[in-house]
């Protein structure tokens, strides 16, 4: 008898296995809110992304009030929230916080491409107290699960190539304009350590450990940030560019693979790097093979003129069509990727939708 019933038992757990289905393909969303946003509206946002398999959300706002009710209303409805922060552009912060490009000039006063590129430095010990001040302020929040980091890195020493022609560029080489950080603290600190003085060198460009100098002052900036949200029982998350070796190093100075978050979230915008869709697995798969031990979730860019994509020129009005949903996120996760994370929710037309919901099958 208890043979029979050990047979029985074991048959039932195989059949169970076999019709269990498999867990759901992770989504997030980024989005924006500000004090104008209806509340109301947002929480029934929050419940249909719930129900098109959307598990955490990614919402842009560093007002502390308005975080604590955003992840309460998140939370609500059983979501994940990411306190979305851009952390290095500042339009209001003292002169000698900015950092200086290769021309001397103050990223305050002469901004890069666009008058919002007000980039501090990231070695500024100003600049440290004051993000990992905030960042803290931001985790204690009840609701908040996860601190995530944007614009923690330099500003583009060279643009994605599908910008190259809205900013009338040819960025073939680092030019001085866009070439940070030349401060007298940064410059001075790199002479102590290698005993070249960068500022007397032709070609910056040609050292590595120039290079290499700088994407460490963003690494130890993160990691200090880190450090302090993990002391008050939160995580964080990351907003980086694809690679990183493929892109994020020698673009915006961002060697994430080493940085102590727990979530990554790269931005494999394909139709800013001139790609089709396909090209998300194919840098998902270097993504998770460089941080093997972090969830890596694979930020989709998303066209909601799509009907009208061949007649968009500015990659940043482009993005995935209805089509492209089930390349772009089969590709992610066979790729190893944890999940996806849309940008943006309010992109996503009905087709939009469906396409995902097909894709997740």
């Amino acid at each position: 008898m208890k043979k029979f019933f050990f047979s029985l038992l074991a048959a039932f757990l195989v059949l169970s296995s076999c019709t269990t289905p498999k867990a759901q393909f992770p989504v997030y969303a980024w989005q924006g809110v500000n004090e104008k946003t209806d509340l109301d509206k947002l929480q029934k946002d929050f419940q249909f992304w719930k129900s098109q398999g959307v598990v955490g959300v990614c919402i842009e706002n560093s007002n502390p009030e308005l975080v604590a009710k955003v992840s309460a209303l998140a939370h609500a409805e059983g979501l994940e929230y990411h306190a979305w922060i851009p952390c290095m552009l500042r339009g209001d912060k003292p002169h000698d916080w900015y950092a200086v490009n290769r021309l001397g000039q103050p990223a305050d006063e002469f901004p890069a491409y666009v008058p919002y590129y007000k980039a501090m430095d990231p070695r500024n010990p100003n600049v440290h107290k004051l993000l990992v001040d905030q960042m803290t302020e931001i985790a204690r929040i009840p609701d908040v699960d996860y601190v995530q980091l944007d614009y923690i890195r330099y500003p583009d020493v060279i643009l994605s190539r599908g910008l190259w022609d809205k900013y009338g560029l040819v960025m073939d080489q680092e030019y001085a304009p866009a070439d940070y950080c030349y401060c007298d603290d940064c410059v001075a600190a790199f002479k102590e350590l290698t005993g070249v003085d960068i500022k007397a060198v032709e070609d910056p460009s040609k050292v590595a450990e120039w290079a290499q100098f700088r994407c460490d002052q963003v690494t130890d900036l993160v990691n200090e940030i880190c450090a302090a949200v993990h002391a008050v029982g939160k995580k964080v998350s990351a907003d980086v560019f694809p690679g990183p070796a493929s892109h994020a190093e020698w673009m915006v100075r961002q060697q994430w693979n080493k940085w102590d978050v727990d979530m990554l979230f790269p931005m494999n915008y394909n139709d800013f790097y001139l790609q089709p869709a396909e090209w998300v697995k194919e840098i998902t798969a270097e993504e998770v093979q460089s941080a093997p031990e972090k969830p890596v979730i694979s930020g989709l860019f998303i066209c909601r003129e799509w009907k009208r994509k061949v007649e968009l020129e500015d990659p940043e009005e482009s993005g995935l069509i209805p089509a492209e949903m089930a390349t772009a996120v089969q590709g992610a996760r066979e790729a190893g990727a944890a999940g996806i994370c849309l940008f943006t929710p309010g992109s996503m037309t009905p087709e939009h939708w469906s396409a995902l919901a097909e894709a997740l099958k």
